[in-house]
């Protein structure tokens, strides 16, 4: 059996994320929140200041440090584990100061050519996501020949960049991106076919949580969480290292059940 993997729980620290913006915008309750996520079985808490949803415009770094940084000294002061959720070098640099110790870019660098050097000279674990352009534009650019051999080259151009650069490679994971540039169809090739990326041999992190591609199985986001979970269980079978999900107890009591499967006892 692979692995059981890291469950991240998503805290989204903004006003217009499309599943919870606006509930966590004070540090209080953002905390409280975290908390509640670790309880529940949560490994690291991902805190994104800013919205990536399709059509989100971008904020400034002031705004989005703003948002963030009080709540990754809050939870880091209680010894929670924390990936900070950004495309910005400075706010990557910032969050690590205070002891974040994932950075997940879904830009891969590409958004700000000073986050590889950034991460390069920290101690942080860094994350990079197949990305082709901003929220603004991504819809616009979801042409593949063939998806998952178009993503496995990108993901691979970036890796060979990020070793040139001095990245150690066991600080490095990879992501493909759902969503972003991609169509229904593109996501579920990519994870029908996860066990390819996986092959490269980084860890690999999986958020499928509550995406419009999985309206089939649920109108609304809140209602995706069951088809969310089925994912997660199944990219688990397929090798991936964490998955990045907004119901944490959920997944976690399906891990449970998968590990008692296999035990063949609960």
């Amino acid at each position: 059996m692979a692995k059981r993997p890291l469950i991240f729980g998503i805290l989204n620290v903004t006003p217009d994320s499309f599943s919870d913006g606006g509930l966590f915008t004070d540090v209080d309750s953002a905390v409280a929140h975290a908390r509640a996520m670790v309880a529940a079985g949560a490994d690291v808490i991902d805190v994104g200041g800013e919205s990536t949803r399709p059509g989100a415009a971008r904020i400034d770094a002031d705004e989005e440090q703003k948002r963030v940084l009080p709540v990754v000294r809050a939870l880091c002061g209680e010894g929670i584990v924390v990936s900070i959720d950004t495309m910005r070098a400075a706010t990557a640099t910032a969050a690590v100061s205070l002891g974040a110790t994932y950075v997940n870019d879904v830009s891969g660098g590409l958004a700000d050519p000073g986050m590889v050097t950034a991460v390069t000279h920290s101690p942080a674990t860094y994350i990079a996501m197949h990305w082709r352009g901003d929220s603004e534009s991504m819809e616009d650019l979801a042409t593949y020949d063939n998806v998952t051999a178009d993503v496995l080259s990108e993901l691979g151009a970036r890796v060979e960049f990020l070793m040139e650069h001095g990245l150690e490679p066991n600080r490095l994971w990879l992501d493909p991106g759902l969503g972003f540039a991609k169509d229904a169809d593109h996501n579920w090739a990519l994870l029908r076919d996860l066990d390819q990326l996986v092959a490269l041999g980084y860890p690999v992190l999986i958020g499928a949580s509550r995406k419009r591609f999985l309206s089939p199985f649920g109108e609304t986001p809140a209602d995706r969480d069951e088809a969310t979970t089925t994912i997660s269980v199944l990219a688990a079978d397929a090798g991936a290292a964490a998955v990045r999900v907004h119901d944490v107890g959920g997944t976690a009591r399906a891990f449970d059940v998968r590990d008692a499967w296999v035990r063949g006892e609960a």
